[in-house]
């Protein structure tokens, strides 16, 4: 057993080009909450000890008015930085203006975290139930191995109706480990069915039970060691291209193809929902709204 508490990494330096703003700070309720809000609420309650939240300087302002108040003497909170900028000079591209992706993200942590650690999107909720299983396998996983965990999703339970998402397709063998994650950058619900984009931009269908990743990972501190060697093959295969991402999947499937550590599956039953549109908004809130009937959570959180 692990006595060390979880770190809860947030991923909040994305530009939200399909929504339109800063969607990580948008709320979606009388009281002011932010979905953020409810991960943070989640963590807590689960047992993690830490709180670092991944964005670019322009927001850091913003971002310390709206939680480092209200979560003073709850739960630690720090701040990591990732800047298009933030890579070896000779792949710097003054054209760029981009972050180059979560894999990415997850790299500006290298120095700052020596724990057990959760990473996921600031515009997603989770559900309580995902945060208490998570918290339990991490303090569970020896610190200095290499077993790594994920929270996956059905795919129908993470749609939105208004446009398309990307999500991390996944194969999962019978032990629940994961075999292999394939990013799946466009995947849309059209005339009822679901449907994905190909490598040759042709619409193909995909099976509505699918397991896919929404981004909830459990690593221990030795991911960075695989993470680093990687961006940099990265970043010599696409030095010239304005718009390419590094994501934690492909970090994933290559540490997998390696058999250097393994992926447990950790599997949640609960319907996600987040912000990918501007028109995801109002569903939140009823959501929320719901949620706060029913007493999952206090009509104010802080």
């Amino acid at each position: 057993m692990n006595k060390e508490k979880p770190t809860l990494v947030i991923l909040a330096a994305g530009i939200g080009s399909r929504y339109g703003g800063l969607k990580q700070l948008d709320t979606f309720s009388p009281e002011g909450d932010t979905i953020i809000d409810f991960s943070i609420y989640d963590a807590i309650e689960a047992g993690f000890g830490k709180i670092i939240f991944i964005i670019r300087k322009n927001i850091e302002r913003e971002f310390e008015e709206a939680f480092t108040k209200k979560l003073a003497g709850k739960i630690a909170v720090d701040y990591a930085f990732q800047e298009v900028e933030y890579v070896p000079e000779k792949y710097q591209n003054p054209n760029r203006k981009k972050p180059w992706g979560t894999g990415h993200a997850l790299l500006m942590l290298k120095d700052m975290v020596k724990e057990n650690f959760a990473i996921i999107n600031a515009d997603d909720f989770y559900g309580k139930e995902a945060f208490e299983v998570m918290a339990a396998t991490l303090l569970q996983t020896d610190k200095a191995s290499y077993d790594f965990s994920m929270m996956a999703y059905l795919l129908k339970n993470t749609i939105s109706e208004y446009g398309f998402v990307s999500r991390g397709e996944c194969q999962v063998n019978s032990e629940g480990y994961l075999t292999s994650i394939t990013e799946r950058t466009h995947i849309e619900k059209i005339n009822g069915h679901l449907m994905r984009k190909n490598e040759g931009d042709n619409f193909i269908p995909i099976d509505e039970n699918t397991v896919v990743s929404m981004n909830f990972w459990g690593f221990t501190p030795k991911c960075f060691e695989f993470a680093e060697g990687l961006f940099k093959e990265f970043l010599e295969k696409n030095k010239d291209n304005l718009t390419a991402e590094f994501f934690i999947p492909l970090i994933v499937d290559e540490i997998l193809r390696s058999n250097s550590a393994t992926v447990k599956v950790l599997q949640s039953t609960a319907k996600w929902f987040g912000v990918t549109y501007k028109e995801d908004k109002e569903k939140v809130q009823q959501e929320i709204t719901r949620l706060k009937k029913q007493k999952k959570y206090p009509s104010k959180l802080w």
